[in-house]
């Protein structure tokens, strides 16, 4: 088997809340394989959220490990994990997190832009990655100009442009009506295994869950 995209061992990770000590996650085992849509659920507080930032290493465990394609990343400094973050990770958010003031095309070309590639590749990056999410004809339009669905398929398109390991999705159809939903799922789905990317997604959404590879419930910090 390959080495998992990402991967979870017996991270343990705790928060203060004035006094209070919440334990967030308790002894978390975890495996993500390329191209593979894994779905987290759980009741808020159960971890989700946690999970997501040490993925995307946002966060760092109190203990256990965390690898990235084999390689241990929880003890990295801020400025390597800056640049491992930048360059091989994608996210997509609820509130879809577009550039107002950007066009669609300028918003999907910013990572590229601030990873530094060339103008020349990143035109045909983008219009390649525009075509696949079916907004070829939305270039030049602002986000405002745009439904929900139209909006989250730019952030879809703009999490895998740089061609990512590993995508994290924070409820990406909780803001879309049913039937947009299912539009943007199958495009997940789609571009997950055309891309070979991994996604991990936290969502309470069943119609998110019932498409994905594998679904894991989380309660109290525990995978169940």
């Amino acid at each position: 088997m390959s080495t998992p995209v990402v991967e979870l061992r017996g991270v343990h990770k705790t928060y203060r809340l004035g006094q209070h000590v919440v334990p967030a996650l308790q002894g978390v085992d975890l495996i993500v394989q390329r191209g593979e849509l894994l779905a987290l659920t759980g009741p808020s507080g159960s971890g989700k959220s946690t999970i997501l930032n040490m993925a995307g290493l946002i966060d760092t465990p109190d203990s256990g490990e965390i690898l990235l394609d084999g390689q241990p990343v929880a003890a990295l400094k801020e400025r390597p994990r800056t640049l491992l973050r930048r360059d091989a990770l994608g996210f997509v958010f609820q509130s879809f997190n577009l550039v107002p003031v950007m066009t669609v095309a300028e918003n999907v070309d910013f990572p590229l832009f601030i990873a530094g590639v060339p103008a020349a590749e990143r035109r045909v990056r983008v219009a390649a990655q525009l075509v696949a999410v079916g907004l070829q004809d939305h270039a030049q339009h602002r986000p405002d100009a745009l439904s929900g669905g139209q909006r989250q398929r730019v952030a879809i398109a703009r999490a895998l442009i740089k061609r990512p390991r590993l995508v994290i999705a924070d409820e990406p159809t909780a803001s879309l009506d049913s039937h947009t939903a299912d539009q943007v799922l199958e495009l997940m789905r789609e571009r997950c295994h055309a891309e070979g990317a991994a996604f991990v997604i936290a969502t309470h959404d069943s119609r998110l869950t019932q498409r994905c590879d594998r679904m894991l419930a989380l309660l109290d910090g525990r995978l169940q």
